[in-house]
Parts: structure tokens; sequence; C-alpha cells
């Protein structure tokens, strides 16, 4: 099963590669979309990506490495993101990090054994009136408390299993 949802994976990209009138100038738009189907850029995709744009694998792996929005291991269903910036920092974003890691077993770049969840520190998101501000997925919480960490979880686990 999980061979087929691959090649429909791979399919996917390829149909949008074949979409694009300028290949050479698309590595950053098709890592995206690589990203949001795949979920992360492993190596197989990278080649993949390399191949249809008939650029080195070097240059794929360049950019991929050097862009932050970028990853290479895979992510959990609901990535959590902390802001560690210095509005979000002072207000108690380590101490909302470090009750995340606890609750989730898990530490800053890892994903949790049941896929749910990743977790992650970022720099500053312009949203320093909510500070402390936690991000999963699309969604942005604002003043957020070491107490309503739990609660988070929570309501994303009974969404269910990926």
């Amino acid at each position: 099963m999980k061979h087929v949802k691959m090649e429909s994976y791979f399919s996917r990209l390829e149909s949008f590669i074949d979409s694009l009138e300028d290949k050479k100038g698309s590595l950053i738009t098709v890592l995206h979309k690589a990203q949001d189907i795949f979920g992360y850029l492993p190596e197989e995709v990278q080649s993949f990506v390399a191949k249809k744009l008939g650029i080195p694998r070097s240059k794929v792996y360049g950019v991929v490495t050097f862009y932050s929005f970028f990853t290479m291991t895979p992510k959990g269903k609901y990535p959590i993101s902390v802001c560690l910036g210095t509005a979000c920092y002072v207000r108690g974003a380590a101490k909302l990090l470090d009750e995340f890691k606890r609750k989730l077993e898990i530490d800053i770049g890892q994903t949790t054994k049941d896929g749910l969840f990743s977790l992650d520190g970022l720099r500053c998101v312009g949203a320093c009136s909510l500070a402390p501000v936690v991000i999963i997925k699309d969604k942005v919480y604002g003043k957020v408390t070491v107490d309503m960490v739990e609660k988070i979880i929570s309501e994303y686990k009974a969404l269910g299993v990926v």
C-alpha cells in the first residue's frame, strides 16, 4: 500500500513539474510543492526533482539545506512550532517548549512515535503582541501558558492518528 501511495505522490509531483513553463527557474516552487505532497524532502525526492528539472542533485540539496522552511526529515501530522523570538522568550516561551517536550516525550526536531506531532522552535513570527506564540500546522495560538499545553495537545490527539 505504501509503495502505491509513493508512486501516486511522484505522479502528482511529475504532473506539477510538467505543467511549468520555466522549469529551470522553478526549483524553489517545485521543492515547496514536493514538500507539500510528501511532507518532507528525502534523497529520492531530491533526485527526482533534479532529474525532472535537468539540474545537478547537488544544487537541489544545496537549496534544501540552505532554506530553513525545507526539511529532509519527516514531520508529524501536526507540526508544533514554539516562537523563541525576544518577545515570546521573555514571556515564557522556553517554559512552553519544555512542557511540549515533556508532554510529547520528544525533543526539538523529533516526531512522536505515533507520527502525530513534531516539535520545533523558531525565531520571531511577527506576532509579538500575542507572545508567547505557538503555531500548529497553520493555526496560531497566542498568549499560551504552560497550563494550556495539555489541552492543546489533547485537541489534536482527538482528531486522530495519521
